[in-house]
């Protein structure tokens, strides 16, 4: 049986931890907000999201937060956005992710990826 959708924001989790993926129909986009906690500032997180992001083609922005956590706003391909998801989970060499917070948010069609 499948898990059902969640609502607001997950609670971190281990890592490799996916989201619920929706069925990948053709021109299906879904978007997401993340907030990666941790050591996750000043460690290229950001520069490295973008990479991830682009290798994905996934559209949205990333930035650091005043409270020390990085926002990622990502849009594309349900699989395309679950796999940096994923990669927010472990996050650049330098960095340690002490939690991922995901929230299903509506597409509002993104274009590009930024580092804010």
């Amino acid at each position: 049986m499948p898990a059902p959708q969640r609502a607001g924001f997950e609670r971190p989790g281990p890592k490799g931890r996916e989201r619920e993926s929706v069925s990948d129909a053709a021109g299906a986009r879904v978007r997401v907000r993340v907030l990666v906690s941790g050591r996750v500032q000043g460690v290229w997180f950001r520069e490295s999201c973008r990479e991830q992001a682009q290798a994905e083609r996934v559209e949205g922005w990333v930035r650091n937060r005043a409270d020390g956590r990085v926002e990622v706003v990502l849009e594309g391909p349900p699989a395309s956005v679950d796999r940096v998801v994923r990669w927010c989970r472990d996050g650049p060499r330098r960095a340690r992710v002490d939690g991922v917070e995901v929230r299903d948010e509506s597409p509002i069609g993104e274009q590009g990826f930024r580092v804010r």
